[in-house]
């Protein structure tokens, strides 16, 4: 069971935990007239929000946009939302087909759980609608991966997609009692911290979770999200084309400015807002 916060749907992009970097480069890619962005994680970590607050975003009085969620979520007002209900034949793919006579600008497809729905939704795109839909993958890189793997055409995949954002959701230290502390070297080492490029001097201040009354003891408070955004440059595109591994596409992203998931959670625990040790829970 999913028990769902209303008041989510209220946010902005801002108040996902992005920086703002990474955000510039994600607004980027959705402020498009057509094209693919595809929000991955596991279950749990709130690509459906994230979905609902880039929604807000495109959601304007000229725009016509329908969603297709299994279930909705979030009631949104000046949007068209359908619940698919596969007990009536109603999935995925066939409200994809029929929603898209009402010839949408923005269609939301909850989640890419099979081929016809991947290949209906990369048509959608290549036939001048944004989509945004959801996969489960570990991170950017694997995306494409995925598609492909779920019998896509490369072709397909790099003519609809223009950008991968994957995330994961970490705790959020509790701002009455997080205790500020200067790390060894040895922690730093063990971090492999040395080894990142972070621009946040040469040793930062860290925070550690303490507990108290207002957090339940536990030291943290909230949670938000870890980001990592790869657009699809035509580098990106050729690794695909020729089935490249993921971690040659990894590799090219990070040249071209990709923040890892790791790289963007340790510099959010230089900025106070969690532990290093949520951090490397989190991702591993």
């Amino acid at each position: 069971m999913r028990i769902l916060d209303k008041n989510q749907a209220l946010l902005s992009l801002q108040d996902q935990g992005f920086l703002p970097d990474t955000l510039e480069r994600y607004e980027r890619s959705f402020r498009k007239p057509y094209g693919t962005v595809l929000v991955t994680g596991p279950t749990g970590s709130g690509k459906s929000t994230t979905l609902y607050a880039t929604l807000n975003v495109l959601n304007e009085v000229q725009r016509n946009i329908i969603t297709i969620e299994d279930p909705v979520e979030y009631r949104l007002a000046g949007i068209n939302q359908i619940q698919v209900n596969p007990k009536a034949g109603l999935t995925f793919a066939s409200a994809l087909r029929s929603i898209l006579r009402a010839d949408p600008d923005v269609l939301l497809v909850g989640e890419i759980r099979d081929r016809e729905t991947a290949i209906i939704g990369i048509e959608a795109a290549l036939t001048g609608h944004l989509v945004l839909t959801t996969l489960h993958t570990n991170d950017a890189a694997s995306t494409p991966m995925r598609l492909l793997e779920m019998g896509v055409e490369p072709f397909l995949v790099t003519s609809a997609l223009d950008v991968v954002l994957a995330q994961r959701l970490a705790r959020r230290l509790c701002d009455r009692c997080k205790e500020p502390y200067q790390p060894s070297e040895e922690e730093l080492l063990s971090a492999r911290w040395a080894m990142e490029t972070i621009d946040i001097g040469d040793w930062p201040t860290l925070h550690r979770a303490v507990g108290c009354s207002a957090c339940g003891r536990t030291g943290y408070r909230g949670r938000f999200a870890l980001h990592e955004v790869m657009p699809i440059s035509e580098e990106i595109e050729r690794l695909i084309i020729e089935r490249r591994s993921v971690e040659d596409l990894a590799k090219v992203a990070q040249m071209e400015g990709m923040i890892p998931l790791r790289q963007d959670g340790l510099r959010k625990a230089a900025m106070g807002m969690t532990s290093i040790e949520e951090i490397f829970r989190v991702v591993t």
